[in-house]
């Protein structure tokens, strides 16, 4: 791992001499309210949650204070897309409101800074020097001005490194979730040499994907897998008897089910529309809306079919409502440079809503999961829920076994201790359980 050249204090007393970081000091730190940066690659009112949203939330929940810092922006606005500049707009508006006046409390906890910011361009030195002072000025007046005492930085993205070069951190911490250099109009060689740049100085990444650990590894010796997860207890409501939505109790079974955003780079949509139509018999429930500035034709062509339901948006507290009246989950996703790093969040929420699972042959399917069927094509994507339909939903306790600590309460303990270097083990030499957050 390259040295970095400026380490929190924290990190250089417990690497300089362990001893001084006692077992019982080491797991109090892990416990003990502290302050964040947090850097997303998402606003926080996205309708859409994803691990940003989540951990800032569950930080917050613990008694950490939270700075949640909205996306710097990785591409230029669409000429022809009303939602792109409406959305930059909005972004000036509420990016001047955080310099000016500071960024609003949004929930307990939760202060949102909404950087002002040129969009995009960040290989352009002017550009980039100008972004990162904004950004720089907000984040330490913030800082400062709250007394965040040495706060951990935890980063979705490398776009921030400049911003906090003056910042008197603690702990540098990349969560490393998605191949953000394969999305559609990213700047490749930027976002590369920044990405170099930002695990160069980190105490700890972690990566959704084996393939983000291969990328992140070489450059962090101390990089670490962890797949996505999910709320345990938000979506196992779905295990519980109760009523559907009515809009749902109309359709028959069986229901296959997909959820979320509708993006034509992540979804396979010839492999639903094909597979909708070899069965007639099988009613296909999705929930969701299209991405910014796409129009599918081919969502179009599944909406005409009378075995396909496209419901919309509908909120991640009603989520569970849905789930318990489906018999199968579904993952049609695209194969492509994004996706081979994809671990779909909606993996184990729908296991935790006791829904076995189908999916293309993305990279985190290669291993054995229970509740997983794969198909890679229309004959085995059917084969594989004519199998998961046979062998019925998920018991209660099958659920939870498959769910496993798979929970971001448990992921979340995991990485803490890693960041903050405890000695997790027990007599034995093996790691011992941290237990329940306090």
């Amino acid at each position: 791992m390259a040295t970095a050249s400026r380490r929190s204090a924290f990190s250089r007393a417990c690497w300089a001499s362990p001893l001084r970081c006692s077992v019982v000091e080491r797991e109090n730190s892990v416990r003990a309210a502290r302050d964040t940066v947090l850097f997303s690659t998402a606003d926080w009112d996205e309708p859409y949650w994803t691990n940003k949203q989540h951990t800032a939330s569950i930080l917050a929940a613990r008694g950490w204070r939270v700075l949640y810092v909205e996306s710097v922006g990785f591409r230029s606005p669409k000429v022809g897309s009303g939602r792109d500049w409406a959305r930059l707009w909005r972004r000036l508006w509420r990016g001047m409101q955080s310099l000016i006046v500071g960024p609003p409390r949004r929930a307990e906890n939760i202060w949102v800074l909404s950087p002002l910011m040129v969009p995009a361009k960040h290989h352009w030195p002017f550009v980039r020097a100008l972004n990162q002072a904004l950004l720089r000025w907000s984040v330490n007046r913030f800082a400062k001005g709250n007394r965040f005492v040495e706060p951990v930085v935890w980063t979705y993205h490398p776009f921030m490194l400049d911003a906090i070069a003056t910042l008197e951190r603690g702990p540098l911490v990349y969560h490393c979730v998605d191949d953000i250099a394969a999305i559609p109009g990213v700047d490749v060689a930027a976002f590369n040499n920044a990405q170099k740049a930002l695990l160069a100085q980190c105490e700890a990444v972690f990566t959704t994907a084996k393939s983000l650990q291969e990328t992140c590894l070489p450059h962090n010796l101390n990089t670490h897998y962890f797949g996505n997860v999910v709320d345990d207890a938000h979506f196992g409501q779905a295990l519980e008897a109760g009523p559907l939505p009515a809009e749902l109790a109309a359709i028959p079974e069986p229901r296959l089910v997909y959820h979320g955003v509708l993006s034509d780079f992540k979804v396979d949509f010839p492999l639903l529309l094909q597979t909708a139509q070899a069965r007639s018999d099988w009613q296909w429930i999705i929930i969701g809306e299209e991405r910014e500035g796409q129009r599918s034709d081919l969502l179009t062509q599944l909406a005409r079919l009378p075995n396909v339901h496209l419901l919309g948006y509908r909120s991640y507290q009603t989520l569970p409502q849905y789930l318990r009246g489906m018999q199968v989950g579904v993952l049609p996703t695209l194969l492509n440079e994004y996706t081979r790093s994809m671990f779909p969040m909606k993996f184990y929420e729908y296991l935790a809503a006791g829904l076995p699972v189908v999916s293309t042959p993305l990279d985190f399917a290669k291993e054995p999961h229970a509740g997983l069927e794969v198909g890679g094509d229309l004959q085995a994507f059917v084969a594989a829920i004519e199998k998961q339909l046979a062998r019925g939903k998920l018991s209660a306790d099958e659920a939870r076994a498959a769910v496993g600590d798979n929970t971001w309460e448990r992921r979340l303990d995991k990485m803490l201790v890693i960041t903050f270097h405890i000695d997790n083990r027990d007599g034995s030499g093996k790691p011992a359980s941290l237990g329940a957050a306090a």
